[in-house]
């Protein structure tokens, strides 16, 4: 779960994560996706638990292709893929289990290197979205904890609270005045429920698939609500 946003208009795709590796990541998929496959190789030969974390606390490195990699290495080896930084914005996860992680797809990666041409990457804050009339928004911030202990907003430094999910939402009221059709999810409480009135946001109740959990009896499809100012049928989302 993320602060990301994707939203079109003119003709033109935007795409904003708060998240500066991930951006980065986009940005060398975009633009150097070979260079990349060949890096995340490397990556994959070497694997192992002393790497990993030989790896990890490399957390200020300034080549864009090296961040790139070392982003998605992580990633991928990571326990249960989750990202988390600490309150210096270094991340913390440790190595996961997985025998044989999928560390490099070049398949995937140059088909999100077709997809990404011609689509203007951004780092910044939902608060920076510009769209207005005629334009599609996607938000998928982090979530509302569903429980006292599912709480995890340390996706990026400063967190997302309720705070933020109520800034959100007044956006959303603004930008339903501009004429922006709207698409939001979040998880399915009674705050969120409540945040979003129903004169003017529509929910449609969907089923997603979640890994990031302690206990494996936890995992799986759990309820989650597609939030719109407009009729949507989740058959196509």
């Amino acid at each position: 779960m993320n602060e990301k946003l994707i939203w079109r208009g003119g003709g033109q795709a935007f795409l904003s994560d708060v998240n500066a590796d991930l951006i980065n990541a986009y940005r060398v998929v975009q633009g150097d996706v070979e260079a990349l496959i060949q890096k995340l190789q490397i990556h994959a030969e070497k694997h192992g638990k002393d790497y990993y974390y030989e790896i990890r606390k490399q957390h200020h490195l300034s080549e864009q292709l090296e961040r790139a990699a070392r982003f998605i290495y992580l990633n991928k080896t990571c326990y249960n893929g989750l990202w988390r930084v600490n309150s210096r914005g270094e991340f913390n996860v440790p190595i996961g289990s997985s025998v044989k992680p999928a560390i490099c797809q070049p398949d995937i990666l140059r088909a999100c290197h077709r997809a990404l041409q011609g689509v203007d990457l951004h780092s910044t804050s939902f608060t920076e979205v510009a769209a207005g009339e005629g334009d599609f928004v996607y938000f998928d911030p982090p979530y509302h904890p569903v429980s006292q202990t599912s709480s995890f907003t340390s996706y990026a430094i400063g967190g997302f609270a309720e705070a933020e999910q109520e800034a959100l939402r007044d956006l959303c009221l603004v930008l339903h005045e501009r004429g922006t059709r709207i698409m939001l999810s979040n998880s399915d409480t009674e705050f969120i429920r409540k945040l979003y009135p129903s004169s003017i946001f529509t929910f449609k109740d969907v089923k997603a698939p979640r890994m990031v959990n302690c206990k494996s009896d936890k995992r799986g499809a759990v309820n989650e609500v597609l939030i719109t100012n407009y009729d949507c049928d989740t058959s196509v989302v």
